[in-house]
């Protein structure tokens, strides 16, 4: 599968396989968030949410596959021989946009999984159209506690059986390790946001704002590293 996504792309560039996947699969998402966005803007509740979680759904294993632990489709640890550009171009332009593209893509990643936690919580069902609740929705500590002890535990027995099948190997740590932390600074924004809009439709409303402008910039910081990466200024690699 590796070197798959190690071959050249299909976009005619310089890029990799991978590269270009994460480039198409970026543009999609994008699409589908707008679109899913002006269905609730109609009051589409229906199309809102299966448009809003499929495509969260997508986006958070293909940057948990690619970003996290192949780190394919952007050169962060390639160094400057990755940039054909100079290197005052890689210095104050593409290092700090990647740096922002990658920030945003952990922001990204948290509130992907929270709004798909959220809307599935705030949602209610009026004359058969799914709508969002105005009650009062808040979370106690330990309610977060016993639901993290628990999914603990799964992933304890997942990383014991993968030990005991395949040995023991720090990337796997790293992954499980990783997921659990992804996890537990959702359920941190979770009891944090709660106490600002303890209304659990207005609480989404607000969050589902501020995740589509998320998507939107890194949806341009993802398209402007590739044209750079791949097309402007490709280097030795990709």
């Amino acid at each position: 599968m590796f070197e798959f996504l190690r071959q050249p792309g299909f976009f005619g560039t310089h890029a990799t396989m991978g590269a270009d996947l994460s480039q198409l699969m970026a543009t999609l998402f994008t699409g589908l968030f707008i679109i899913g966005w002006l269905q609730a803007k109609q009051h589409r509740g229906h199309h809102h949410h299966w448009l809003m979680l499929g495509g969260m759904v997508t986006m958070v294993g293909f940057f948990t596959a690619y970003y996290l632990f192949r780190q394919l489709g952007v050169l962060a640890f390639e160094g400057k021989e990755g940039f054909g550009g100079s290197q005052a171009l890689y210095d104050y332009v593409f290092i700090p946009v990647l740096t922002i593209h990658i920030i945003l893509v952990i922001i990204g990643l948290v509130m992907a999984v929270y709004m798909i936690v959220l809307g599935f919580r705030s949602q209610q069902f009026l004359s058969g159209a799914r709508v969002l609740s105005a009650a009062r929705l808040l979370t106690s500590w330990k309610k977060v506690s016993l639901i993290f002890a628990a999914l603990l535990a799964v992933v304890m027995l997942l990383f014991g059986t993968r030990v005991m099948s395949a040995g023991f190997s720090m990337r796997k740590l790293e992954v499980y390790i990783g997921f659990l932390t992804l996890v537990a600074i959702v359920f941190a924004v979770e009891m944090g946001i709660q106490r600002i809009w303890p209304d659990g439709g207005q609480r989404h409303r607000a969050l589902g704002r501020f995740t589509m402008i998320v998507y939107c910039i890194l949806f341009l910081t993802g398209t402007f590293t590739y044209a750079m990466l791949y097309i402007l200024y490709p280097g030795k690699i990709g």
